[in-house]
């Protein structure tokens, strides 16, 4: 019998429904076994494998992230979300387009953000691989990823990280279509539904995010697993 697929989301405690949504539209959609987890700063602290000191990151997962292929312990495809993305399609079609002998693959965007404060006020910068960390396919099996350890994670700097400088290779990086990775706000909206909407710049369970698109969306899948809770 096939392992179940790993999905970590990254969790911050100010956005709590956030990653409840985002859970709930990836095993409404989901066609295979697979296991949905939440990548929580204080657990992690508490088990030693987070010790940076405390920073003022816009997320509480802007570093803990990069703990997912150690997290995972194995072999197989890993997958890492931010929690404010909306899946409305089955999350195991994006290993229907992975290239071969790659260590991860992201949605490669490129691009100045049209914001320019982020979503807490806080100014937008603008860097190369920006958003590519948001969602990532890691292969456990591969050296690069088994060499991401807590030790790495933990000592980098942030842009060593994020710009995937710890990859001995940029070609080591597969390239996933835009519908995966999808930046609402930052890119034309499309007729149909991307697979993954990434409200980037601030999702509708902010007051202030009522009105951007793909919100209605949002709004039923919220409304569909709080049915199912009730």
């Amino acid at each position: 019998m096939a392992k179940p697929l790993k999905i970590f989301i990254g969790y911050d405690s100010r956005e709590d429904i956030a990653w409840r949504v985002c859970r709930h539209s990836i095993q409404r959609h989901a066609s295979a076994d697979i296991e949905v987890y939440a990548i929580r700063q204080d657990e992690l602290r508490r088990r030693g494998l987070y010790t940076r000191p405390p920073d003022a990151a816009t997320t509480e997962f802007s570093l803990t992230r990069f703990l997912t292929p150690h997290l995972a312990d194995h072999d197989g495809w890993t997958i890492f979300a931010d929690c404010d993305f909306l899946f409305t399609a089955n999350i195991t079609r994006v290993f229907d387009d992975l290239e071969p002998d790659k260590a991860v693959h992201v949605v490669k965007h490129d691009y100045e953000p049209v914001r320019a404060t982020k979503m807490d006020g806080r100014k937008q910068t603008a860097y190369p691989c920006k958003n590519w960390s948001s969602f990532m396919l890691f292969d456990g099996a591969h050296p690069a990823c088994r060499a991401l350890t807590p030790q790495v994670v933990n000592s980098a700097t942030p842009l060593f990280l994020h710009q995937f400088q710890w990859l001995p290779d940029k070609n080591l990086i597969g390239s996933l279509p835009l519908t995966w990775n999808f930046l609402e706000g930052e890119y034309p909206v499309p007729d149909a539904p991307p697979n993954a909407i990434h409200f980037t710049n601030g999702g509708p369970w902010f007051d202030e995010c009522q009105d951007v698109a793909f919100a209605d969306l949002w709004r039923e899948e919220k409304a569909l697993m709080e049915q199912v809770a009730a």
